[in-house]
């Protein structure tokens, strides 16, 4: 009898119960695995027996690159932006939480001194201090031991350690547990960005990260809702803003779940050798696109020769050199323009004349555009440029950001925020898609980590400036600073970024 997991498999990738055994197997015990394949008693698609000799590691990435977008693949992208759901959730509560946290008496809405570490500041630092740990210190795991495996236990990881922050009661040990699920949330963004990349074939991967974000940004219009509603009350004696916390850890029931239905990428069993765990893996995937599809997949283009590489000092040679350094820069100005609006939004609202109780419900008005800005993304995503895409959106927040800095009408504030939400979330879709095509396999989630660490650096600083800032020059103030942001991260992707659109991962490697 199957046990459940295999059954899981069968029902997704539509294999034969033998055959889906084997992938089970595959998944969970790769030693064991890599015997069972081999032996080559599964039963293949009619593609995948016309390209069964063509399990190189550059073939691998040749027969992913050549699947139409059919129901598996999708299938995919949907539960791994769960995933993403969950940690957005988590990424995104600080701002929102905020004045429940000074209800509370726990921390201050300003900083006695530069980096007091008893204000609103000291929290969302923690935060962005956890995830430079994660993403800079962490990112080697999913290239060492696997995509699938430390997607499951970073998901974990940061769920457990919010369930303890939440139990807190002072700043020293608030700060501390969002710290370390910090560090959870750094490797699970780096994670999912790079997996979603290595699953889909080339021609679909600006939609599927803008499917994926989109659905992730669904959480932010959740949890704005929700404190909303929670945050200014207490239930049963327990502050609303612990209830906001406590509730999104329900995505640890999700886990297990997620993990039964995904397969560990193809690309990164090939690059590690597992040559034969990843042709087993694929075959199961191609059988099921082209039933799904109802004609032979097309012949696999020729793959070329792509020289591995898997050491983290072979970034600083050519091409890669460039492109760390451009992407460095990008994250150290694009995240004080993002998160120097999004995790602000109702505390810049209150000292615009509004109201704790009205600034919370205009920033959950202001946050259902979260979603809609991937969701509009899906329709350009592979017809434009990811650096084009970015140029623009970085344009358009310079704009309205010193707009809204001068607005005052309730209507016109919440109309502004919005735009503010949609770019920064469109430029978010197409630099997470970005920066993943931009690496080898072999160093992806390495490379995406330790240049994705930087805005983690610039968010834990640039939330003083911006209270400093805000202090001694308001409103507007902060949004000079934020435009001024903006505008090198326009120059410096305008100028220094490559293209990357409909171009397989492998050739921009080696461009």
């Amino acid at each position: 009898m199957q046990s459940p997991s295999n059954r899981t498999l069968s029902a997704t990738l539509g294999a034969p119960a033998s055959s889906t055994q084997r992938v089970a197997d595959t998944l969970s015990n790769p030693n064991r695995a890599s015997d069972a394949s081999a032996k080559n008693d599964a039963r293949p698609s009619q593609a995948g027996a016309a390209t069964a000799a063509m399990t190189s590691a550059e073939a691998i990435s040749a027969r992913l690159d050549r699947l139409p977008a059919t129901k598996t693949i999708w299938r995919f992208v949907g539960l791994l932006s769960l995933g993403l759901y969950f940690e957005l959730y988590d990424l995104m509560f600080s701002g929102f939480i905020a004045p429940g946290l000074v209800r509370s008496g726990i921390l201050t809405s300003t900083t006695h001194g530069l980096f007091g570490t008893t204000g609103i500041a000291s929290f969302i630092a923690a935060l962005f201090a956890g995830l430079f740990v994660g993403t800079a210190g962490c990112g080697f795991l999913a290239d060492r031991f696997g995509r699938r495996a430390i997607f499951t236990y970073s998901l974990l990881w940061y769920t457990a350690a919010n369930i303890v922050m939440a139990f807190q009661t002072d700043a020293f040990s608030l700060n501390l547990w969002r710290f370390l699920a910090g560090i959870g949330i750094g490797v699970e963004t780096v994670t999912i960005s790079s997996y979603i990349s290595e699953l889909v074939p080339k021609h679909l991967r600006g939609r599927a990260s803008a499917c994926s974000q989109a659905v992730g940004f669904c959480a932010v219009p959740t949890v704005a809702f929700l404190s909303w509603s929670l945050v200014p009350h207490d239930y049963f004696g327990i502050a609303g803003w612990r209830c906001v916390v406590l509730l999104g850890v329900v995505g640890a029931l999700f886990v297990w779940w997620i993990r039964l239905h995904l397969p560990e990428s193809p690309r990164w069993l090939a690059q590690q050798g597992r040559i034969a765990e990843a042709d087993a893996v694929l075959q199961r995937i191609e059988a099921a696109v082209e039933r799904e599809s109802g004609r032979p997949l097309p012949t696999p283009a020729a793959p070329e020769r792509v020289s591995p590489r898997t050491r983290l000092r072979e970034l600083w040679v050519a091409p890669y050199r460039q492109r760390v350094l451009m992407l460095i820069v990008f994250h150290v100005f694009q995240t004080m323009g993002y998160y120097g609006f999004a995790n602000w939004i109702p505390t810049l609202l209150v000292r615009q004349g509004v109201t704790v109780t009205s600034s919370l419900m205009y920033a959950a008005i202001i946050a259902i555009a979260a979603p809609v800005g991937p969701l509009l993304g899906m329709l350009i995503a592979d017809r434009l440029e990811r650096k084009t895409v970015i140029v623009v959106m970085a344009g358009l927040n310079v704009l309205c950001g010193l707009a809204f800095s001068q607005a005052r009408d309730a209507t016109l504030l919440t109309t502004l925020g919005v735009c503010l939400l949609l770019a920064g979330n469109t430029i978010s879709y197409t630099y997470h898609a970005y920066q993943t095509e931009l690496f080898p396999t072999g160093l992806r989630v390495r490379a995406v980590g330790f240049v994705y660490s930087f805005s983690r650096v610039s968010a834990m600083f640039s939330a003083f400036v911006i209270a400093a800032i805000l202090k001694h020059f308001g409103v507007d103030g902060v949004f000079v600073f934020i435009s001024g942001a903006m505008l090198i991260v326009m120059l410096t992707v305008g100028v220094l970024g490559p293209r990357t659109r409909d171009v397989a991962l492998e050739d921009i490697s080696a461009r």
